[in-house]
């Protein structure tokens, strides 16, 4: 059972009444209430935009200014989508059509963290180990700062997908970052610089789209962490 903040400009407990079937601990607040103090102590926060799509998208930013790392998920109707954004600083949507079946989903995954975040990640002689925060390459310890080993750990998560430089940026710089996309670009040099000419091509340019994790060996394999 999950924690839940639920900002929305409907009165009443069945607000959101896909929501309110689920054995879920649901705290109902209005967009104009002090919600930063109540995210505090939640797993997650669902934000009503079926009819304040403005009110919505201000309530998400303000999370994201203030800094507050609980995963977001926004309630659209479809009509919202086309104004539905990466600057709402939400992990996911669902429609307001949706049923208890499919919140409860969404849910599960906002409030799990993914087993790649415990486990070390090996592509050939890469080894990335998220929780010492740690890569070594060929057996040798890799130096790299804080931002270029996220960077690096979010390519190798997903290899062969092709992720735009905005996107990068909201993933691993955070939404409320506010620098050009040339940051980008920066890193990748210097991470393809600290791999070598034999493994700098491991990050690969898609002209006109952004970068994408090549695999020199095969595909990409989780081990999980000896305890």
């Amino acid at each position: 059972m999950a924690t839940v903040l639920l900002i929305t400009d409907q009165a009443g407990p069945a607000a959101v009444p896909a929501l309110s079937l689920l054995p879920h601990e649901v705290t109902l607040r209005g967009f104009a209430d002090q919600v930063l103090t109540d995210s505090a102590a939640v797993d997650v926060i669902v934000v009503d935009g079926r009819r304040d799509l403005a009110g919505a998208k201000a309530v998400c930013q303000l999370f994201v200014s203030a800094g507050v790392v609980v995963p977001r998920l926004a309630i659209l109707a479809e009509g919202g989508l086309p104004v539905y954004s990466l600057d709402w600083g939400c992990a996911d949507f669902v429609l307001a059509e949706a049923g208890p079946a499919e919140y409860d989903a969404r849910l599960k995954i906002l409030v799990t963290p993914p087993a790649a975040e415990t486990e070390a990640v090996t592509i050939g002689s890469l080894v990335i180990d998220a929780a010492a925060y740690s890569v070594t390459l060929d057996g040798q310890p890799l130096e790299l700062t804080y931002t270029e080993f996220e960077l690096l750990h979010y390519l190798a998560l997903h290899p062969g997908r092709v992720f735009a430089r905005e996107q990068l940026l909201a993933e691993v710089w955070g939404y409320d970052y506010y620098g050009g996309t040339r940051t980008v670009d920066v890193h990748v040099r210097r991470l393809r610089a600290k791999l070598g000419p034999e493994h700098d091509s491991m990050i690969g340019t898609v002209r006109n789209v952004g970068y994408r994790f090549t695999p020199p060996d095969g595909p990409r394999r989780n081990q999980a962490k000896a305890a």
